[in-house]
């Protein structure tokens, strides 16, 4: 019988916006404004680069388990799909390779 691991990570990007600024500036310079358009989240991303992901934590789940925390972290779809789509579309099955799966929708 098969196991299930669930396995937690944080996933870093280096993001850039390129942000317009006005000439008639009274109260900040032109970085403090496109600092402050970035963090107000007004800003358009420009391009983003994947630096890397890191593995924080792993549990043993039951797939009933599974299919509760997918439910608790995607409301919504976790509410329109039944369990047989949740682990159609977001349970990895053994040996599936989504890099390989990537590679060939290229081509």
């Amino acid at each position: 019988m098969s196991k299930y691991i669930m396995v937690d990570t944080v996933s870093m990007f280096r993001m850039r916006y390129c942000v317009e600024v006005p000439d008639d500036l009274e109260n900040c310079t032109s970085e403090e404004y496109a600092k402050d358009t970035v963090t107000c989240e007004d800003a358009k991303e420009f391009t983003q680069d994947h630096l890397d992901e890191v593995i924080v934590s792993t549990r043993e789940v039951t797939l009933e388990e599974a299919l509760a925390q997918y439910r608790k972290d995607e409301p919504v779809l976790g509410e329109a799909w039944d369990d047989e789509i949740i682990i159609k579309n977001s349970i990895t099955p053994i040996g599936h390779s989504e890099r390989e799966k990537i590679e060939n929708e290229r081509f």
